[in-house]
């Protein structure tokens, strides 16, 4: 069991490392072509589809697989003290699993198709990669209604049972409601709920390796 923890523990950190480095990468180096026409733009896709599959494979793919282990780490954690509420909170990290490495899955195709048509028919490309988009926005970026369900969820179970500090607990229960709240299309809601995760991560992560009972 203590393994377990520790390997959730260091899940958490790799999670919040994870979000750091997507905020780097797109805040500093990604140097998309907003206003440029079409042609420019799928050039620039073209030339840059390596790095930006490699940035899909970590930003969802990894991180999905690092979630799956720490969701697991805290349901051992917390199963025997609150067995519904961590089912609960369990059912919807499991979803979220899925649904995040499905946004990778799909973007990093979706960017190989809109590519090759682009070559084709670039009109078409441009509705292609803005449905793909709006999909992989959906499933597991513009929307954390499920992610912010299962932090909020374990963090009351935490807070019941005196599990993990209970600051974290009651940190955890505001970013899991920002996350609930970003169902509302605000982009503020979004960053607060990113920035928010990256200090819940750590903290939890830190948490798990300093105190692996039960």
């Amino acid at each position: 069991m203590n393994n377990l923890q520790k390997l959730g523990g260091i899940a958490a950190l790799f999670e919040a490392a994870i979000y750091i480095s997507a905020f780097v990468f797109f805040g500093v180096f990604w140097d998309y072509p907003v206003s440029a026409e079409d042609a420019q733009k799928f050039i620039f896709l073209t030339n840059n589809q390596v790095v930006l599959s490699i940035v899909n494979l970590t930003m969802y793919v990894a991180f999905g697989l690092f979630l799956a282990i720490l969701v697991l780490a805290i349901h051992q954690r917390m199963k025997n003290k609150a067995p519904a509420l961590s089912q609960l909170a369990s059912i919807f990290g499991i979803v979220w699993v899925g649904l995040v490495i499905a946004s990778g899955m799909i973007a990093n195709i979706g960017l190989g198709a809109v590519i090759d048509l682009s070559a084709k028919n670039a009109e078409q490309a441009m509705t292609l990669w803005v449905v793909i988009n709006t999909i992989v926005e959906g499933l597991g970026g513009g929307n954390e209604v499920v992610g912010g369900l299962w932090v909020l969820l374990l963090s009351l179970a935490g807070l019941k049972i005196i599990e993990l500090p209970k600051l974290l607990n009651c940190f955890g229960i505001f970013i899991g409601s920002v996350g609930i709240l970003t169902i509302y299309p605000a982009e503020i809601l979004t960053e607060i709920f990113g920035l928010g995760q990256i200090v819940w991560f750590s903290w939890l992560g830190v948490a798990m390796l300093i105190s692996r009972q039960n």
